[in-house]
């Protein structure tokens, strides 16, 4: 699974979606740009895009196939 480029691709991509959402989720309706702290946004968003990525090398992504064999078997 480390091994496929098809692996890092997809979780990439879901990292960077991940820490999209949770930037565009610490924004609010109203508040003016200067207003932002954009440190904070920055640094959470960091933080959820590595968590993300933890979790696909952890359990996986089901978008990208494995029929790889390991090196169990």
């Amino acid at each position: 699974m480390l091994k496929n480029s098809n692996f890092w691709k997809a979780a990439i991509v879901r990292m960077l979606k991940t820490m999209a959402q949770t930037a565009l989720s610490m924004l609010t309706v109203g508040q003016a740009v200067l207003d932002v702290d954009w440190l904070n946004v920055l640094s959470v968003s960091a933080v959820a895009g590595i968590i993300s990525l933890l979790t696909s090398i952890a359990t996986g992504l089901p978008e990208v196939e494995t029929d790889a064999p390991t090196s169990e078997e």
